[in-house]
């Protein structure tokens, strides 16, 4: 056999079996492997290097090599699952850099860090401060997790006593221009509404790269062309304005009624759709 062609097959079947073991040990970002992981990831990497180039290696020992490498990783993984002084010793430990405010500088050396080290990390969590920072952990997998004190915390509906009805996750329903048919379907959608709303924003869907229907019904369209300006959804907006209408109807039914009982049931429900509406405010007046 051509020695190019044995390099074609050799590399083929290199490939093949490096996709169905990085199958097997699962998918984790390159930030979140431990360092055994990542020792194994360069290992087998060069492994595979030299199955699929050295012609005089027998390529088998070569497969079987890397089955092993893969073998003892997935072993290690059932051990830290049973024992945590096993996965301390393995995947290491989180390691706290700031605490009460306080840079634990002993720790910092520990880690390797320096003070620019540290300051970016924070910066990557828009902490631009110490000062604003209560606590900061660096966890095994090399990231840093911060939590800023709490007058430095983005304020919340939680903080202002509002209870935030759950929102479901967005659907993508256009994708370079080709409608998606499950998603759709999962909403209750079909090809005839989506249609209508690309007509009333004047789309056609060959112009839309990405197109999103939210838990309200709203469609939120990102054309190829990204001059072209389109107009905000208003469902939101439009119910917001019709419990507002309802309200003031109420109230005036009731300004108008000489009843004395049923201009107290108009204040009462006037009262009552106030209250509605004062909670709904914050998911009605947000976007996508």
């Amino acid at each position: 056999m051509p020695e190019w062609l044995e390099i074609i097959w050799r590399t083929l079947l290199v490939v093949s079996v490096l996709f169905g073991l990085t199958k097997i040990l699962g998918k984790r970002q390159l930030g979140e492997l431990s360092y055994f992981e990542y020792i194994t990831g360069i290992t087998i990497g060069s492994i595979a290097s030299y199955v699929s180039l050295d012609l005089e290696t027998t390529w088998y020992y070569g497969i079987l090599a890397m089955s092993v490498w893969t073998a003892v990783v997935l072993i290690l993984e059932l051990v830290t699952l049973k024992s945590k002084i096993a996965r301390d010793i393995i995947e290491g430990k989180a390691v706290v850099l700031i605490k009460d405010g306080k840079i634990l500088e002993d720790n910092l050396t520990k880690t390797h860090l320096t003070a620019d080290d540290l300051l970016e990390q924070l910066r990557e969590k828009n902490a631009f401060k110490v000062s604003d920072v209560e606590f900061a952990l660096l966890e095994a997998n090399g990231k840093l997790n911060v939590m800023l004190k709490n007058e430095n915390q983005a304020l919340t509906p939680k903080h202002l006593g509002i209870k935030a009805a759950p929102e479901q996750e967005p659907q993508t329903v256009i994708i370079d221009g080709n409608i998606m048919d499950e998603p759709l379907a999962t909403i209750g959608l079909n090809h005839n509404w989506l249609h209508t709303e690309l007509k009333k924003i004047g789309v056609s869907i060959e112009n839309v790269f990405l197109g999103q229907v939210d838990s309200f019904g709203q469609l939120y369209v990102d054309c190829f062309d990204d001059k072209l300006k389109l107009p905000q959804p208003q469902q939101k907006a439009q119910l917001l304005a019709t419990l507002k209408k309802c309200e003031a109807d109420i109230e005036m039914f009731g300004l108008r009624s000489n009843d004395k009982k049923s201009k107290k049931m108009y204040e009462e429900c006037s009262h009552q759709l106030q209250s509605v509406i004062s909670s709904v405010r914050p998911i009605l007046s947000s976007t996508l």
